[in-house]
C-alpha cells in the first residue's frame, strides 16, 4: 500500500479585515466607558462636592459605618464627635454621607 501524492485541497480561510476588530475595539471601549467609567467619575465629583459642602453640625456616615456630629474640619482630617465628649478623627475621603439633621437624635 502506497500513499498517492495527491493533494488535498482545503478551502482557504476568507481574509479577516483588520478594519472590522478595528471597529469592533473601538465600540468594545466606547461601551466600558459608558457603562463603567463615565458613572464612577460622576460618583466622584459628588463625592467631592459633598465633601466641599461640608460644615460643623453636619451629621455625618463614615465609609466605616460611624455616625455622628462634625466638630471641626481641617484641610485633611475632620473631627466627629460620636457620643457625648467623645471625639475622633477621620479623613475627609472618609465621610461618606451627610444626612438630614436629626437622624442621630431619632435614632
Amino acid at each position: 500500500m502506497s500513499l498517492s501524492a495527491t493533494p488535498i485541497l482545503a478551502a482557504a480561510p476568507a481574509p479577516q479585515g483588520g478594519l472590522s476588530m478595528l471597529v469592533f475595539s473601538i465600540v468594545l471601549i466606547a461601551i466600558m466607558y459608558f457603562l463603567m467609567i463615565r458613572p464612577q467619575m460622576k460618583r466622584q465629583k459628588e463625592h467631592l462636592a459633598m465633601l466641599g459642602k461640608l460644615a460643623a453640625g453636619d451629621e455625618v456616615l463614615t465609609s466605616g459605618g460611624v455616625a455622628g456630629v462634625v466638630r471641626e474640619i481641617g484641610e485633611n482630617f475632620v473631627t466627629v464627635e460620636v457620643a457625648d465628649n467623645v471625639r475622633i478623627r477621620v479623613q475627609k475621603s472618609a465621610i461618606s454621607n451627610v444626612l438630614p439633621k436629626g437622624t442621630l437624635k431619632a435614632a
